[in-house]
């Protein structure tokens, strides 16, 4: 848990908020000379979001992805005459 100035908190807020945001620090401590006055601390841990499965029920994936398409078909679909 850092210490930081107030006069350096005030000059590197953004910065010290990131780090507490990120989680690289659980909080940081403000002062005053030298005597702590203020905690910065971030307002709750929000779960991580799942990218996979996003989409769910949102589209219909085809039996075939290249039955649409005759030049792919014939080419990728197994035809052994080309």
């Amino acid at each position: 848990m850092p210490t930081v100035n107030i006069l350096d908190a005030k000059t590197q807020l953004s910065k010290l908020v990131e780090r507490v945001e990120s989680g690289a620090e659980s909080e940081i401590v403000i002062a005053r000379n030298g005597r702590p006055v203020a905690r910065l601390v971030p307002l709750a841990t929000r779960p991580v979001a799942r990218r996979i499965g996003a989409a769910v029920g949102q589209f219909q994936v085809p039996e075939s992805i290249d039955g649409c398409n005759t030049l792919i078909d014939e080419l990728f679909g197994g035809d052994a005459t080309h």
